[in-house]
């Protein structure tokens, strides 16, 4: 079956996107979402060299998609204020190199997903050989403060998502 149809849960999520976009459920709109639905995770395969990614807490990621939203829409605010209503010499933008715990690299693409829409900060690099990732701040007022959000409100989610055993910092049974 994993040989004709690599991620069953994808195919259905491109079947189901299919007939929301033509807001139809003729059988050749059916017909049409089944094979996009085989023929595209068929032709994505050789660029997932590490297979598709397995969630393991389902509600851990909507937990961290919605607390990622939230902080979405209040850091546009802040960088809304601070572009309209304050001068450029006041704005202290640097960067800051963040380490990091998370290996998995479906949690680093999700990480760095994250963190590129949030708007005032920008995925510089990820320095391999000491798992550190560097970021770029639009407004940096505390360098720790921004470590231990990024640690506690992404990276510990999501090490919680996609990797096995217990994450960073916590302890079994906590």
């Amino acid at each position: 079956m994993r040989r004709w149809m690599p991620s069953p849960a994808l195919s259905a999520g491109l079947l189901l996107m299919w007939l929301l976009l033509n807001q139809s459920l003729e059988p050749a709109h059916w017909l049409m979402g089944v094979f996009l639905g085989i023929v595209a995770p068929l032709l994505a395969r050789p660029l997932q060299p590490q297979g598709y990614a397995r969630i393991r807490k389902p509600l851990a990621l909507f937990r961290l998609l919605g607390l990622s939203l939230i902080e979405i829409v209040r850091s546009c605010l802040n960088v809304g204020q601070i572009i309209l209503f304050r001068r450029s010499e006041g704005v202290n933008s640097q960067f800051i190199r963040v380490p990091l715990d998370l290996r998995d690299p479906h949690g680093l693409a999700l990480l760095s997903c994250l963190i590129n829409t949030t708007p005032g900060t920008v995925w510089a690099e990820i320095i391999p050989d000491r798992h550190e990732l560097l970021l770029h701040i639009f407004d940096l007022q505390e360098e720790q403060w921004w470590i231990d959000t990024i640690k506690n409100n992404y990276e510990r989610p999501i090490i919680e998502v996609f990797e096995s055993g217990v994450p960073a910092g916590r302890k079994e049974g906590a």
